[in-house]
């Protein structure tokens, strides 16, 4: 995996900071089409997040959870896989959310 922009201006420690937005990304891509955790981790690896089955998968049950995802079985060839939608719940949370980021965002850029 080639390093991006993002990587090379990245500390370590600064994971903690931005790893609360791995949820949002999460469900934004669930609302618009079906995710399955493998295809997560790659979508998610380019943006220059790096998140192992360990903590995707509990990641996605604890959505699950609460109600903003919904997990089907599919076939893939001869296994099944996994596949999360956004539910009516969690496209309004994830509703909710933009408008939070948005705020932080204009106060992250503006500097106040």
């Amino acid at each position: 995996m080639s390093k991006t922009k993002f990587d090379s201006l990245s500390l370590p420690a600064d994971r903690d900071l931005y790893s609360g937005l791995i949820p949002l990304h999460v469900l934004h891509h669930a609302a618009g089409e079906p995710i399955f955790g493998l295809g997560m981790i790659e979508e998610l690896g380019r943006h220059g997040y790096r998140i192992s089955p360990g903590s995707l998968y509990p990641l996605l049950h604890g959505l699950e959870k609460k109600g903003y995802l919904r997990a089907t079985q599919q076939r893939n060839g001869r296994s099944l896989r996994k596949v999360y939608r956004a539910t009516a719940l969690g496209r309004k949370a994830l509703e909710a959310s933009k408008i939070k980021v948005r705020e932080l965002f204009r106060e992250l850029m503006e500097g106040k």
